[in-house]
């Protein structure tokens, strides 16, 4: 009887680790969202200073055009044997006037991410293609050639 429960319970103990690995591991990466503080900026009253105050450096800025501040969140998780997914993702896009007030902050989500599918697995170039042998013996008896550069 002893035998028979110390088996059960072993057997519940195995199943419940081997359960737990196969739960997902989630990360965050980048900023980290707190809706209070986002509510917090207002177009027409804040400025650069106040919004760095609130929420902090920004995860890179524009370099081109309007001058925006861009919070780019996201929570990943992965799976034990698996790939990597996003499970959620934002950015907080805040831009800003001339004089460095708040015109605008926009929230956008994982629905304007862009999936991109390559084409193969190698990437095409111009030229020939050389084999091994021609890799390793081409430059034979091409030292001091027309063309071969200003040291000759």
């Amino acid at each position: 009887m002893y035998r028979a429960n110390a088996f059960k319970i072993g057997l519940v103990a195995a199943m419940g680790i081997g359960l737990a690995g196969c739960s997902s591991i989630r990360e965050s990466r980048g900023y980290v969202v707190d809706a209070m503080l986002i509510d917090a900026v207002q177009p027409g009253l804040d400025n650069q200073r106040s919004v760095e105050m609130t929420l902090g450096r920004p995860s890179f800025t524009s370099d081109y055009g309007q001058p925006t501040w861009y919070y780019v969140s996201s929570v990943t998780a992965r799976r034990p044997f698996g790939g990597t997914r996003i499970a959620s993702h934002s950015v907080l896009a805040v831009k800003f006037d001339n004089a460095g007030n708040v015109v605008s902050a926009d929230r956008s989500g994982i629905d304007r991410v862009v999936r991109l599918s390559p084409d193969g697995d190698k990437t095409p170039t111009l030229g020939r293609e050389r084999g091994f042998l021609e890799d390793l013996f081409g430059n034979i008896g091409q030292v001091g050639a027309p063309g071969a550069g200003a040291g000759q």
